[in-house]
């Protein structure tokens, strides 16, 4: 949301002065670091709302700021969206599995790229969720209190997994998991879990659902989503 402040580590100069005009233009504060060692001390030092990461970073590289970002504890909350002109697939899931929010390609529209920091601002503000409170979506009717799970009015028997799968997901529709954001978010961080483990748990759940399955989407090379917005 305008006002917040935002941190662009970019080594280009040009790139820089792009972006900061544009996010500047919509009332947000902008600082700059052109490596990743300034970066990471601006990070630690101004603790901005958002951080805006070119990846082909002199020294230290966008790949390990992300990661030493979200391995302290005093910047691990700022959200990250990589920006970058490596827009291979490989490139994009492996940010996104290091803790980026999103990912931006380069060339990029400004106008987009502004869209994007105020989406995922909006995110981070927007009041924290009631895991109990019953959920509505699509013809699903999902009761965390009760555990109880419903398509179209009849009761669908999921196992607790399933459950908590179906709940994390449906809680934030239209956003993209990665499988090890799934268990982190199910079973708690570090628990011992395979790819393969994820993939069978949305295969049973999907079945259960029958016609409402396709409501949770592949989302080819990084993870699961359920439909939405």
């Amino acid at each position: 949301m305008p006002g917040e402040s935002v941190l662009v580590i970019e080594d280009e100069a040009d790139i820089a002065e792009l972006i900061r005009y544009n996010l500047e233009a919509e009332r947000y504060k902008v600082s700059w670091a052109e490596t990743g060692e300034v970066g990471l001390r601006k990070a630690r030092q101004e603790r901005p709302s958002i951080v805006l990461l070119d990846l082909m970073l002199p020294g230290v590289d966008g790949l390990e700021v992300c990661r030493r970002l979200k391995a302290d504890a005093d910047t691990a909350g700022i959200p990250v969206i990589m920006v970058s002109a490596r827009g291979e697939e490989t490139d994009i899931v492996t940010g996104l599995e290091l803790g980026a929010v999103d990912y931006v390609t380069k060339p990029f529209s400004p106008r987009v790229l502004t869209a994007r920091v105020r989406a995922v601002l909006r995110r981070q503000s927007a009041a924290p969720i009631d895991d109990e409170e019953p959920l509505s979506l699509e013809g699903i009717e999902i009761h965390p209190g009760r555990r109880e799970v419903s398509v179209g009015g009849a009761p669908v028997e999921l196992t607790n997994s399933e459950f908590r799968i179906l709940h994390f997901l449906a809680r934030r529709p239209g956003w993209v998991f990665t499988r090890y954001q799934i268990v982190d978010g199910v079973r708690g961080e570090n628990y011992p879990v395979t790819e393969r483990s994820v993939d069978v748990q949305i295969v049973g759940l999907r079945k259960k659902l029958e016609g409402s399955g396709d409501l949770i989407e592949t989302v080819r090379g990084v993870g699961y989503r359920f439909k939405g917005d």
